[in-house]
């Protein structure tokens, strides 16, 4: 924080936006480079998607592949910005849960949010807001450690037993590279 500026908490997080954007207003009326080429940079760096890490990762952040996943064995994940080299984990709100399944038993809604087999859901349970990611096998569902909800990751995270109200939020995936990121939208927020 710039203290004789006396900036806010919300103002620091603009503020390497509006360094940077003075930046580009100085070289743009030096006539070095067109505006449209700064705006088309810009664009691709905004649209650049949140690769993910491992929740329990304290430094040496290393996004994952779906080979990194076990079969069946739940990990949780935060987004991770790759410009910022940081990732999202401000809130627990952020927490995804992973796991890798057999594709041939999923529905096609729940396959086509998927990629090489990994699934992702919002990791809060929506009945009272408890992380879900115990695996349990002989039921192939996952379950709240808090009130026993079920849900079934192959058919969307539906619940199959216990008082949560409806499925996990589906986080869409995709690959970058050979790294699992977000596909479309932005991590889920609770009761979404």
């Amino acid at each position: 924080m710039n203290s004789d500026i006396g900036t806010s908490p919300a103002a620091e997080s603009t503020e390497p936006t509006n360094v940077n954007r003075r930046r580009v207003i100085s070289i743009m009326a030096t006539g070095i480079v067109s505006p449209i080429s700064l705006t088309s940079a810009d664009a691709a760096a905004a649209s650049a998607p949140d690769l993910l890490v491992d929740a329990d990762a304290e430094s040496d952040f290393k996004p994952l592949r779906p080979e990194d996943l076990k079969p069946a064995k739940p990990l949780l994940v935060f987004p991770f910005d790759a410009q910022s080299g940081k990732p999202k984990n401000e809130s627990r709100l952020n927490k995804i849960v992973v796991v890798r399944l057999p594709e041939e038993k999923m529905t096609p809604e729940t396959r086509a949010n998927a990629v090489s087999g990994v699934v992702a859901y919002s990791s809060i349970c929506t009945h009272q807001g408890c992380d879900v990611k115990t695996w349990m096998s002989k039921e192939n569902v996952l379950a709240c450690y808090c009130h026993a909800s079920k849900f079934d990751l192959f058919d969307g995270a539906k619940v199959v037993a216990g008082p949560a109200s409806g499925p996990l939020r589906a986080v869409p995936l995709a690959l970058s590279g050979e790294f699992l990121s977000i596909a479309a939208s932005p991590p889920p927020k609770a009761g979404d």
